[in-house]
């Protein structure tokens, strides 16, 4: 009987730029039977990078502001050497794999986040429109994983960066619509083992989060900054098709946060 698993990652620059750390992920990515998406971050990378060629990193919002120079800059760090080292990586584990952005195979269309009310603009970021799932079911097919960077584009030559969980959350209901008899799992996974009550304690660990859960909790305060654009694309994701969310880390993938509507 055809496997009819998809499994979506989005692995933070935080583990892919820990060696061993990435190393564990993608022995477990590579035992996996069913087809798998892998969706990766670089954004420290990126920063260090930076100001070695001297240019300086903005962020607003924990949003990385992207001019024209921070533009090549992350388009040779995610789609270059991040996305690059993983195919490596995977290819060491006898596991065929091909590093894309957005562009390739015009993937996934956005376009330019506008200027907000207050002035701030953001500059080359992209708000992604959509992602060509059948694309991404061809190469699943020929037993390739996608292994997918930050990067969008906008249809008129334009490069855009693009936040790594929207574009895994947009990756994963494309495929969930795509293929209709897919059961597709979208996972989260970075350094802590999944959404805390305590940022500082690795114990405190909510195992089970739903809507009116997540209500209570970023009314609390327990959830905020870089956790909630997590949790608002793991909602979205469930309710567009996707079967199972999770947050978690790379030492505990079949564990950490399970959200649910």
């Amino acid at each position: 009987m055809e496997n009819r698993e998809i499994t979506v990652v989005k692995v933070g620059g935080g583990v892919v730029e820990d060696e061993a750390s990435l190393s564990l992920l993608l022995d477990h990515i590579a035992q996996l039977s069913g087809r798998v998406v892998l969706v990766h971050g670089g954004g420290r990378s990126a920063t260090r990078i930076a100001a070695r060629m001297g240019v300086e990193t903005t962020m607003i919002g924990g949003r990385r502001v992207t001019d024209s120079e921070m533009l090549r800059i992350v388009t040779m760090v995610y789609g270059g050497l991040v996305g690059r080292n993983i195919v490596a990586q995977m290819a060491a584990r006898s596991r065929r794999a091909v590093s894309l952005t957005g562009a390739d195979l015009s993937l996934i269309r956005a376009h330019r986040r506008a200027v907000l009310p207050d002035g701030t603009d953001y500059g080359w970021v992209g708000d992604v429109d959509s992602v060509d799932g059948l694309s991404l079911l061809r190469l699943l097919a020929d037993g390739i994983m996608p292994v997918v960077a930050p990067l969008t584009h906008d249809g008129r030559g334009h490069l855009l960066n693009t936040n790594a969980d929207t574009i895994a959350q947009a990756t994963a209901t494309a495929l969930a619509a795509a293929d209709t008899q897919a059961s597709v799992t979208l996972t989260y996974c970075f350094e802590l083992p999944g959404v805390l009550r305590d940022a500082a304690d690795t114990a405190s660990l909510i195992p089970h989060i739903d809507t009116d859960a997540y209500a209570s909790l970023v009314a609390e305060g327990i959830v905020s900054g870089g956790m909630l654009p997590k949790l608002d694309n793991a909602f979205a994701a469930l309710r567009k098709g996707v079967k199972r969310v999770r947050i978690t880390s790379v030492t505990d993938l079949p564990g950490g946060t399970t959200i649910t509507l």
